[in-house]
């Protein structure tokens, strides 16, 4: 292929942007990063905050941070996302949320996903922010909606 050649700009221009995933439910991170791959991203998973700020600190590039406002632990996605505003400004920032957490995103200026969301949502949320447009893909068959199961109280 010679440098001119459109297949070679198409593919230059479609590089696989890097998602943090950021989601303690296990099936729920599984099937977001899984549909994401299908989708040509290139995804990173993290159980917790500080799985991701270890993430985050080893120096890999990340695009777009997306995260669970409700987490376990002593950083929530709320303060793992304050967190990467002020250390990582470029990294854009989608928190998704059931309706009790929903005014707490708001606050910090992040995009919210509302819960339950369905995968081409997020897609559709994920290439806005970055700035792309929605590719022919083979992601677009298989969408489920997620909706956390309940979480244990203590």
């Amino acid at each position: 292929m010679s440098s001119a050649d459109p297949g070679l700009q198409r593919l230059r221009t479609l590089h696989a942007q890097t998602v943090l995933v950021v989601e303690d439910e296990i099936f729920v991170r599984c099937a977001v990063g899984d549909y994401l791959r299908t989708c040509g991203m290139h995804v990173i998973e993290a159980a917790n905050a500080v799985e991701a700020v270890r993430v985050l600190a080893s120096g890999t590039d990340i695009d777009l941070l997306f995260s669970d406002v409700q987490m376990p632990g002593f950083v929530d996605g709320i303060g793992l996302a304050q967190w990467v505003a002020l250390e990582h400004p470029s990294i854009k920032l989608v928190l998704t949320a059931g309706p009790a957490e929903r005014s707490w995103g708001a606050a910090t200026g992040c995009v919210i996903l509302p819960k339950p969301y369905d995968h081409r949502d997020l897609e559709a949320k994920i290439r806005q922010l970055l700035g792309q447009r929605a590719a022919t893909r083979i992601c677009a068959d298989v969408s489920p909606v997620l909706e956390p199961g309940p979480r244990p109280l203590g």
